[in-house]
């Protein structure tokens, strides 16, 4: 990978020395193209040769350069070779930060993950709910203001729901709005309800919606007065987690067991997905996230990096003597269902409403920001089109969340978030995880250096660090 300015030619390993980050408003000008190489826009289900790129000011300013104006206007051009391909940022749109290192609750990881996601070429991360929404919030802004490095993050706030610690089931309407109000103010467009009542649930995205926020759920089947992702369209849901419910799922048993028994040939099943077609409800599979408790299909759950050195050394003693997990055979079982159910609600015409998460907070196995990877590769495998997967992980999370207007795309006047590829992802996803650079912003990053910077960096230290890692009272 070369970058020009005038005839000097240098290698970008070299321009990167201790700094993991190449800023483009001190170390070059503020404008910059990208030529040479394949784009996939984003828009577009296949590549083309990359038309040319000019960023300028964090953002795409033409994507096609039209004059030579535009040149005159870069001091700095990045040329790509013919096996480089350009994909937008990625969103995680059901990313974990959160992790269990000892089995006595979940904590947000928030020195390693925000880096590890950018380094995997996502740029836009949703929690899903958070274990310490105000130290998240702090990350958030930190990250904003460029105090950290990461990825950016869409603040959710605390969980709406009997999974958030103390949670009051008969919190009165005034009390969920002030709830809102609050967090509102503090930065969070986008809420998670799990293990919530439909009468708790209606308030809260009628006065999210007051805010242009959006509203998603980990639901159920009806059963234990829990709530049937139906119901939730018909109050006016934007995004459901995991399980598509309908009539399929019945009030007498939980949604694991009302999921492993869907027919996709069923008049229930065509019923749910022409519901979310008509509605527009976006639809996040977590294809991925049970085949972790499960056998572990070989071809989606391999290392294909070691992910255990990016825990401390003290940590990493720990994992070593660890017992293996016991198998969960009802999760296996979901898994190849959500494989067989989400190929037909592709084929029904849900291409545009399917979006990446990949659900999975860590046990100190398989660490979410790499599991991307394994959602992308799980889709595929399902019989889903690379094009329209690389959708699910960019336009489509972007639209999800309400972000469509300005980052999910490679556009001119949309905030310039792109991936660097070594090969093309259309003829094998699992190029995507060859990131050769990763821009956020407009500024550009190296990933190998990130990955190098976040080795050893999570968990405890040592004895007297555990203590931060295993939450007193926290269940969830």
């Amino acid at each position: 990978m070369l970058i020009r300015k005038g005839v000097l030619v240098y290698c970008w390993s070299i321009v990167l020395t201790s700094l993991v980050v190449l800023p483009a408003s001190s170390l070059f000008a503020q404008a910059t193209v990208i030529e040479g190489g394949y784009l996939f826009d984003g828009i577009a289900d296949d590549v083309v040769l990359n038309p040319g790129i000019l960023i300028q000011n964090g953002k795409f300013l033409e994507v096609g350069l039209q004059t030579e104006t535009s040149h005159s206007l870069v001091a700095d051009t990045i040329k790509l070779t013919e096996d480089d391909y350009i994909i937008p940022g990625m969103f995680d749109l059901h990313a974990h930060y959160a992790m269990d290192l000892f089995g006595e609750g979940r904590v947000d990881e928030r020195v390693g993950y925000p880096i590890l996601f950018l380094a995997n070429g996502v740029t836009s991360t949703f929690p899903g709910g958070e274990v310490d929404p105000v130290a998240m919030k702090e990350l958030r802004l930190s990250i904003e203001q460029g105090h950290t490095i990461g990825a950016r993050i869409f603040s959710a706030g605390p969980y709406f729901g009997s999974w958030r610690q103390g949670w009051n089931s008969d919190i009165t309407e005034e009390a969920l709005f002030q709830e809102v109000d609050y967090w509102v103010s503090q930065g969070v467009h986008a809420f998670k309800a799990k293990g919530i009542s439909a009468v708790n649930l209606q308030v809260l995205i009628r006065r999210a919606h007051t805010y242009g926020a959006t509203v998603t759920g980990h639901l159920g089947s009806g059963y234990r007065d829990s709530v049937n992702p139906r119901d939730a369209i018909m109050m006016g849901i934007d995004r459901i987690e995991h399980f598509l419910g309908g009539d399929a799922f019945t009030s007498d048993k939980s949604a694991y067991e009302s999921l492993v028994e869907v027919d996709i040939e069923s008049e229930d099943f065509d019923s749910i997905v022409d519901l979310y077609l008509e509605k527009r409800v976006f639809f996040d599979a977590t294809l991925s996230a049970y085949g972790y408790y499960g056998e572990r299909d070989p071809e989606v759950y391999d290392y294909f990096e070691d992910e255990s050195k990016y825990f401390t050394p003290y940590m990493q003693g720990i994992l070593r003597v660890r017992p293996p997990r016991v198998v969960n055979e009802q999760f296996e079982e979901i898994y190849w269902k959500k494989r067989e159910t989400i190929k037909a609600f592709y084929e029904a015409g849900g291409a545009h409403l399917i979006t990446l998460g990949t659900d999975h907070p860590s046990w100190g196995e398989f660490l979410s920001p790499f599991s991307v990877h394994r959602e992308l590769l799980s889709f595929v495998l399902s019989g889903i089109p690379e094009s329209d997967v690389i959708k699910f992980a960019t336009i489509n999370g972007a639209k999800a969340i309400h972000a469509g207007d300005y980052l999910g795309s490679i556009e001119a006047g949309k905030i310039a978030d792109l991936v660097i590829l070594s090969g093309n992802p259309l003829e094998d996803i699992r190029n995507i995880r060859n990131a050769r650079m990763v821009m956020k912003n407009g500024q550009m990053y190296d990933p190998q250096k990130l990955l190098r910077f976040a080795e050893g960096k999570i968990g405890p230290s040592g004895p007297e660090e555990e203590v931060a890692w295993k939450p007193s009272g926290n269940d969830h």
